[in-house]
């Protein structure tokens, strides 16, 4: 088959591209960095001329045209499935609109229920000489978009580092509808998080709790990030990688000869991962990289495949948690902060490995806009705060002040123990709301 005169059969401009989309269609967009920058773009330009088009997306790197060209939401209607920074922005100024999920259920959505997509837009690598264009770092449920969408239009970004998968990594020239070129923009790089002391303090205590051959996942933030650099500095040897965000650390903690991936039961050998958002340096590691596998997520976060490997260990941060084990890590009221992710998947997921441990890291205190101290282990969550993860599948709870194990204790017990690793300054307090509240016996 003539792959090359396929490809330019299906070439459009841009505004052509979009041209393809009607009034009251349902519109998604690929996630993460294959997010089509140039498409949405062109698309917000017809701001007037459509009506009631439905978009979802999935981490959008940046503030989506559509939404903030369409501020009365006449033309465009923009839903997320997980908040970036911009999305909250947008959602504060009530252009964003968040669609609960559990991350590796995404692609059933699509396949079980009953959502539906008329136009699928994503970016991707150029094509190969068979006819295949790559989704680089962002695989996550794209496929089942697409196999979803009545129409598919791919913007082509020279700059999307070509990812080898386990599956599901790729589109073939045959199942796209247009193809359209971009700008070539730059890939969004994450800037680097802060790590106070705090950070440290806690990363130290999560770090002592792991052994050689454990499998990782870590989640996205300065936490991650300490525990990524401390493991480094380290003579942990032998880890493994199976998690749904790839970010930098795992390219710091590989170079410094702490990762193999040999020891894993499932997939020997590779960085198992669903999507990747950090720096220049990690898009390059991963580009052409055999020692790497894409997955679609309902693969990366299905609970049998975190499970399959030993000693998988789960690291992630919190908003919150109160006295009965409940924990947010999505919400401050009802002011939505991100989304469920992969937290739920891998706390659980890792708790049923042979040896397997999940962490919720959270330092003891913040301060407010206004320079109030306030604890985050609270008698009872926020009114409004939206539950991550329920009391009974939380595992370790990790503070500057230790650590604490609440699998099989008492609601009294449980109490007692977040107490003893919050802040000194709100422990007494702590104590008397939990008389007040019958939690003790």
């Amino acid at each position: 088959m003539d792959y090359t005169r396929s490809y330019e059969n299906k070439k459009m401009a841009p505004s052509d591209a979009v041209d393809l989309i009607e009034s009251g269609d349902w519109v998604d967009y690929g996630s993460f960095l294959a997010t089509p920058i140039t498409l949405d773009r062109e698309l917000a330009k017809r701001v007037g001329t459509i009506e009631n088009v439905k978009i979802r997306s999935l981490g959008f790197p940046g503030l989506a045209a559509v939404a903030k060209t369409d501020p009365e939401g006449k033309s465009f209607t923009y839903n997320s499935w997980h908040f970036t920074g911009a999305d909250r922005q947008l959602h504060d100024e009530k252009l964003c609109n968040y669609i609960p999920m559990l991350y590796h259920e995404g692609a059933g959505y699509y396949e079980k229920n009953d959502v539906t997509t008329d136009v699928m837009l994503l970016r991707s690598t150029p094509m190969d000489s068979k006819g295949f264009l790559n989704f680089g770092v962002s695989n996550s449920f794209t496929l089942a978009q697409i196999l979803a969408a009545k129409k598919v239009i791919v913007e082509i970004n020279e700059n999307v580092p070509y990812c080898y998968g386990g599956n599901e990594e790729q589109i073939h020239i045959s199942q796209v509808d247009a193809i359209v070129d971009s700008n070539n923009e730059e890939m969004f790089c994450l800037p680097e998080p802060s790590i106070s002391d705090v950070d440290e303090q806690i990363a130290e205590i999560v770090v002592s709790q792991i052994e050689d051959g454990s499998c990782l996942q870590l989640g996205i933030g300065a936490m991650p990030n300490a525990i990524g650099k401390l493991i480094s500095n380290s003579k942990l040897r032998d880890l493994g990688v199976h998690t749904e965000m790839l970010c930098d650390s795992y390219v710091d903690m590989y170079e410094a000869g702490c990762i193999s991936n040999r020891k894993k039961n499932q997939n020997s050998g590779k960085f198992v991962y669903t999507f990747a958002l950090g720096s220049e340096k990690l898009y390059n590691f991963l580009d052409r990289n055999t020692s790497c596998s894409s997955y679609p997520v309902n693969y990366t976060n299905h609970l049998n495949m975190i499970a399959a490997n030993d000693k998988a260990i789960a690291i992630n941060n919190a908003i919150e948690i109160d006295l009965f084990g409940q924990v947010s890590s999505e919400s401050c009221g009802t002011r939505q902060i991100s989304g469920t992710g992969g937290q739920l998947d891998y706390t659980y997921g890792c708790y049923h490995s042979k040896g397997g441990k999940a962490f919720i890291c959270l330092t003891s205190s913040i301060t407010d806009k206004k320079g109030i101290k306030k604890s985050r282990i609270r008698p009872f969550l926020e009114p409004g705060t939206i539950t991550t993860l329920p009391r009974v599948m939380v595992n370790y709870v990790v503070t500057e002040y230790g650590m604490i194990n609440l699998k099989g204790k008492s609601t009294w017990e449980r109490a007692k123990a977040l107490i003893s690793i919050a802040h000194p300054d709100f422990r007494e307090e702590l104590m008397e709301h939990a008389k007040r509240m019958n939690i003790q016996m």
